[in-house]
């Protein structure tokens, strides 16, 4: 994710800090010195919404171990001002392994939750959820009420919060994957609209909730429509097979003749018929601002590039596209380049797919009103 910095590693995997979560800091940096005007009662805040953030990151390391042991992998964990987002390669397949993945995030904080309730009950405290204070009170006391929200929060029945994943994984049992989903999606967003309802007389902040949830609901269906949409299709029904190709000894100025004379703007680099990067717009014209056209392209192209293979489902290669953040692959097959796939013959691909699908659709007669 862009304006994310890594800030260390777990079990193998990345944990990064979004820029937007400083703006959290700073505000409840704010919050706690405004109510006594002490350096250490702000930084006290600061320690509290840091362990919040520890036990987030146990919660999304908990769906990443989990994935991890039905052989999927987490490409990182980023810390958001909203919470934490673990990024999974795919969710499973098996519906049973969704909702374990799924329920493994929530059942880390109530494993936490129990630990601190363990700690506190001996020394004759009792934590209450509706007694609760940012303020003042218990550290660990106020840090076990919060995860027993997080608990409650993230089992909501709706997308993105685990309980959408967990009421999905459910209908699956039951119903094909593509309408559980979407049955899901729309539960959900009922929900949201409740969130909504509510929150215009009660508390603003569920408004922003209602929000959240309805756009992450949109999502997700959208989501499994597309990877739907995408299921069975080989990437060299899609693929571009007219394209031009440049040798690592090439000037710039060649690639320069090729996109004003095209289409094309990103080419793959060939030694042979060995692939051995791509040079793409970004990279050319950052090497022409700062050392001109008479360059060669071996000094501007991406040497560490995805590239997928021309049998590949199309599903699959749009996974790589996430992987990369790139607009466009080089397609390999027994190791010799046939091909080129790009973002937007992608979308054009799947532009006319939908169009063939509606001239098939059946549609009702136009009703002609007589004039008298």
């Amino acid at each position: 994710m862009r304006w994310s910095w890594k800030i260390g590693s777990l079990a193998g995997i990345g944990i990064y800090i979004h820029a937007t979560f400083w703006l959290l800091i700073l505000f409840i940096l704010y919050v706690y010195w405004a109510q006594g005007h002490s350096v250490t009662m702000a930084l006290a805040g600061v320690a509290f919404i840091c362990a919040i953030f520890g036990c987030i990151v146990l919660h999304e390391l908990g769906h990443a171990l989990a994935a991890r042991h039905y052989g999927i992998r987490t490409r990182d964990i980023t810390l958001l001002p909203i919470g934490g987002l673990a990024r999974l390669e795919r969710m499973p397949d098996v519906p049973i392994q969704e909702l374990w993945v799924a329920l493994a995030g929530p059942a880390v904080n109530v494993a936490i939750a129990l630990v601190l309730y363990m700690t506190l009950v001996p020394e004759g405290i009792r934590p209450y959820l509706t007694q609760f204070r940012w303020v003042g009170g218990n550290f660990l006391g106020k840090l076990m009420v919060v995860n027993v929200w997080l608990v409650l929060f993230n089992l909501i029945p709706a997308f993105p919060m685990d309980g959408g994943r967990v009421l999905r994984a459910l209908l699956a049992t039951r119903l094909e994957y593509t309408r559980a989903t979407l049955l899901a999606a729309r539960i959900g967003q009922g929900i949201a609209f409740l969130f909504g309802f509510f929150g215009l007389f009660t508390d603003p902040f569920l408004l922003f909730i209602a929000l959240f949830v309805w756009m992450g609901a949109e999502q997700e269906a959208a989501m499994v429509q597309v990877h739907t949409s995408l299921g069975g299709i080989p990437v060299q029904r899609v693929m571009l097979t007219d394209f031009r190709t440049l040798n690592p000894d090439d000037m710039l100025s060649t690639a320069i003749d090729y996109i004003l004379n095209g289409w094309q703007q990103d080419f793959p680099v060939l030694f042979g018929d060995h692939v051995l990067g791509v040079l793409t717009r970004e990279d050319l014209m950052l090497v022409l601002s700062q050392r001109g056209a008479d360059v060669p392209v071996r000094d501007a192209m991406r040497r560490n590039v995805q590239m997928a293979d021309s049998h590949d489902m199309l599903e699959k290669a749009l996974s790589l596209f996430q992987q990369c953040h790139c607009r466009s692959l080089p397609v390999v097959h027994d190791g010799k380049l046939v091909g080129i796939l790009t973002l937007d013959n992608v979308g054009e691909f799947l532009s006319i797919q939908s169009a063939l699908r509606h001239r098939h659709t059946p549609t009702a007669p136009d009703t002609v009103t007589p004039r008298v």
